[in-house]
């Protein structure tokens, strides 16, 4: 007879130091016990569409090696680029209708900017955990299944003012909901950087 493996869920809530939700924050989670083998698979589409002059959506979480696809919806040309230690690119520019696209192949953060449109701004989070997500404009996510037991758990946003932008916990995934709470102090500058 072969054993069911125990897991839990994790319901993270994001909040600045004033207890306001924090919307767009990456939170994953990482068991000691390591992640299963094989390519992770988000439900979300791998794709940064430029529209209106701004890049949608504003964070992206993409497993690391995954390709994301850049369609541009605008009638302007754009020439997307990140300067990001690990994942730096440039797509030169390319017009209305057309698509690129890009493989993330550092796990970390790539910031997106276009060469044209100064104020586009826009996130990529390489991960190399399938629980990972980020939060929605009530300030929580849950991540389910994780494996019982030690984890690290990590929340990453542009504006959380820490290094690297990213805050690392310890943790223990009991069997069966959980529930974590996180404050920070989210006045940093987001920037492409």
């Amino acid at each position: 007879m072969t054993s069911v493996a125990q897991a839990g869920d994790l319901t993270v809530s994001v909040r600045d130091t004033g207890g306001r939700p924090v919307r767009d924050a990456v939170v994953t989670v990482r068991p000691d016990a390591g992640v299963p083998r094989g390519p992770i698979r988000f439900s979300w589409p791998l794709r940064i569409a430029q529209r209106d002059v701004q890049f949608q959506p504003y964070v992206l979480i993409a497993p690391v090696g995954a390709t994301v696809s850049f369609p541009n919806l605008d009638r302007v040309r754009h020439h997307v680029y990140s300067f990001s230690r690990g994942n730096r690119f440039e797509i030169e520019l390319f017009g209305q209708d057309q698509t690129r696209t890009h493989a993330f192949t550092t796990v970390g953060t790539a910031a997106l900017g276009c060469n044209i449109h100064d104020q586009m701004l826009a996130y990529v989070r390489v991960v190399d955990t399938p629980w990972a997500a980020k939060t929605d404009a009530t300030g929580d996510v849950t991540l389910v299944g994780i494996p019982a037991g030690p984890a690290r758990l990590v929340v990453w946003h542009p504006r959380l003012n820490v290094r690297g932008n990213e805050s690392a916990y310890t943790l223990t995934i009991g069997t069966g909901p959980g529930r974590q709470t996180m404050t920070g102090d989210f006045s940093a500058r987001a920037a492409v950087r």
